[in-house]
């Protein structure tokens, strides 16, 4: 490079040093053009300008300067051109800032690690939630299909019932729910141990009635005894043929034209408007008992039946699923062997499994709750109102905060039938008062036996317990019925 290429505001580089000279022409242009205005004060190379020596009126730099002339006292090789090239680069570790106390340069790179583990550790710990919350994200998803897939849809009920929507009742109350339980007795399958399997044919070993108040403040279960004898309508059999219009007993429905038929023999006899059912076999009582850990019962007597597959001292204990299915269907063995006292059993034993499941936290667990559910899908075929797992949290929501004392269990107003004393009938006024009840979404209240026994001697004989109350009776009092409530400790009646 040539030797005369020189400064605009000073004198020619120094010629011995010819291939040094553009860095420090480059800083000195870059800091004059930021300053404004000309480096009149800067150290030049060579010669020094003026009278007075250079080292007697030292010139205080300006601040973009100050690093540069920093670098010329601490230079021992290169000489000043080199100090002002180091200058216009990033200064090293050894540099200090200046006078005013602002932060070395040494120290820079210390804060600089922390900044960067700080940042790692920032990023791994979002990475990790991220991936946490994908993980719980497809767990929930998995459990939740699996829980819907584990539901049967009934199709063909539901088609059977809308080709005969114009014979069915209109709803009365908007937000009641009335739902028909139905408790199979099918031999197929797992369940050919506990009888004779005709074929697969099934029956309704259990039909409960479960109405739900629009203000979910209580919830009536009625039993409808298998045996009742009523009026059944001609339905759709399963070949796809036509029974005749007949009068027989209750569970006869169930096996001639399935679901559909039964709806439509309870819709008839009560004038209440079914609006889901449930169909629960064998299997999935029996898991549903073991998902809450067993319920416990109490024994006046023990119990050895050989049908029922159940052996049981007396006194308090808690049964399993399968003891509890065996209680629950158990009848020649205990009391009269009669259908009415089974029943019974049957609203004793769902009112414990209701007080376990609300005492226990189950309906307010998701992590208990699963079981149960995962148990209750498995064996449960409903209508498709109800054939997903969103439409049965929201039934078992509604249900979750109606007090114990307010789930009441109670059997329809039956006596011996007049023809057949091994079949019921229904005892009216009393049956077409409770259906009228259900049906405008009205009060029920259940009592034990012996004291609505004793409350109607009382009121044969003219005597109430009560001196005077004629004129503060109720005009409509609530009907009073035989039955029980979740809240009732079985190990005290």
């Amino acid at each position: 490079m040539d030797a005369d290429v020189t400064d605009s505001a000073g004198p020619p580089s120094d010629p011995d040093r010819p291939a040094e000279d553009k860095p420090q022409d480059r800083s000195r242009d870059r800091s004059r053009e930021e300053s404004g205005r000309p480096e009149d004060g800067a150290p030049q190379d060579g010669p020094p300008q003026g009278d007075a020596p250079q080292e007697e009126r030292p010139a205080t730099p300006e601040p973009d300067e100050a690093a540069a002339e920093a670098g010329e006292g601490d230079s021992t090789e290169g000489g000043p051109a080199e100090s002002e090239s180091k200058a216009g680069s990033e200064p090293g570790p050894e540099a200090a800032a200046g006078a005013d106390g602002v932060q070395t340069w040494a120290d820079q790179p210390k804060d600089g690690i922390v900044a960067a583990r700080k940042s790692h550790w920032l990023r791994w710990t979002a990475l990790a939630a991220s991936f946490l919350v994908l993980v719980a994200a497809g767990v929930g998803w998995w459990m939740y299909k699996k829980l819907d897939g584990n539901i049967t849809t009934d199709t063909s009920a539901a088609a059977e019932l809308k080709a005969y929507e114009k014979e069915r009742p209109a709803p009365v109350v908007m937000d009641a729910q009335n739902i028909l339980l139905i408790g199979s007795d099918s031999r197929a399958g797992d369940n050919r141990k506990y009888g004779r399997d005709d074929g697969g044919s099934q029956r309704s070993d259990t039909t409960i009635l479960l109405h739900l108040a629009a203000d979910r403040k209580s919830a009536t279960a009625v039993s409808i005894p298998r045996d009742l004898m009523v009026e059944i309508p001609s339905c759709r059999t399963g070949d796809d043929k036509k029974s005749r219009e007949q009068f027989t007993q209750f569970n006869t429905a169930f096996e001639l034209g399935g679901t559909a038929c039964t709806i439509r023999t309870v819709e008839r006899m009560t004038g209440i408007r079914v609006d889901h059912h449930m169909v629960v076999d064998f299997n999935g009582f029996k898991d549903m008992v073991d998902a809450v850990d067993g319920v416990e019962i109490c024994l006046k007597q023990p119990i050895d039946d050989k049908d029922a597959h159940l052996e049981l001292p007396a006194g308090r204990q808690t049964l399993n699923g399968e003891e509890a299915l065996g209680y629950v269907r158990a009848r020649k063995s205990l009391g009269n062997g009669s259908d009415t006292e089974r029943m019974e059993r049957q609203q004793q034993f769902l009112g414990a499994l209701v007080n376990k499941m609300q005492s226990n936290g189950v309906l307010l667990n998701p992590t208990r709750l699963y079981p149960v559910l995962d148990a209750a899908t498995k064996s449960l075929t409903t209508d498709p109102g109800l054939d997903s797992l969103r439409d049965l949290y929201d039934l078992v929501r509604g249900m979750r905060d109606v007090p114990t004392e307010q789930v009441q269990f109670l059997t329809v107003p039956r006596q011996p039938y007049r023809n057949n004393p091994n079949r019921d009938e229904l005892v009216e006024p009393d049956a077409g008062d409770l259906f009228q009840q259900l049906r405008e979404d009205k009060p029920v209240a259940v009592v034990p036996a012996d004291e609505l026994e004793e409350a109607e001697r009382d009121k044969e004989g003219g005597q109430d317990g009560k001196p005077d109350d004629a004129g503060s009776e109720s005009p409509t009092p609530t009907p009073t019925y035989s039955g029980s409530s979740a809240a009732d400790d079985l190990c005290k009646q």
